[in-house]
């Protein structure tokens, strides 16, 4: 039971952070645009007060700023309890000892299976082209009355 929970406790962690950093790469572009926007420009993408910088990194506090950090703030607490609902981390935890049981193929099977899809696909669309030049033929025909 203590290997199913640590499981558990791993695959929330990943499937946490991996979202986490997707979250953070949503704000960041969310505040590039909010400053950048030639309509928010003016009251979003100026300081606030003078000499207004976060020290250690150097980001001005802007409006722009504030807004996106109080989205990735929110998001993150609703990650967060997302993260640790019993029902998401036994879908995780079976999830990932399904894909424990999964048999791979080697490259040369996937060579070959690739290798089949895509000379069914270059056979279907030959077949398709060809019915639909033939169809459109035809409907040409019918429609001008015999005058193609």
């Amino acid at each position: 039971m203590a290997y199913k929970q640590e499981q558990g406790r791993m695959a929330r962690m990943a499937a946490f952070w991996t979202l986490a950093v997707l979250i953070f790469y949503g704000c960041v572009t969310l505040r590039a645009e909010l400053a950048g926007r030639a309509t928010f420009k003016d009251s979003l993408g100026v300081m606030l007060w003078e000499g207004a910088r976060i020290p250690v990194v150097g980001v001005e506090i802007t409006g722009a700023f504030l807004i996106a950090f109080v989205v990735f703030v929110g998001a993150m607490i609703l990650l967060y309890r997302w993260a640790e609902s019993p029902k998401i981390a036994d879908a995780l935890i079976d999830t990932e000892s399904e894909l424990r049981k999964v048999t791979w193929p080697s490259l040369d099977e996937a060579m070959q299976s690739s290798m089949v899809v895509i000379v069914t696909v270059l056979v279907l669309m030959g077949i398709l082209a060809g019915a639909d030049a033939l169809l459109g033929y035809y409907a040409r025909l019918i429609l001008t009355g015999g005058t193609a």
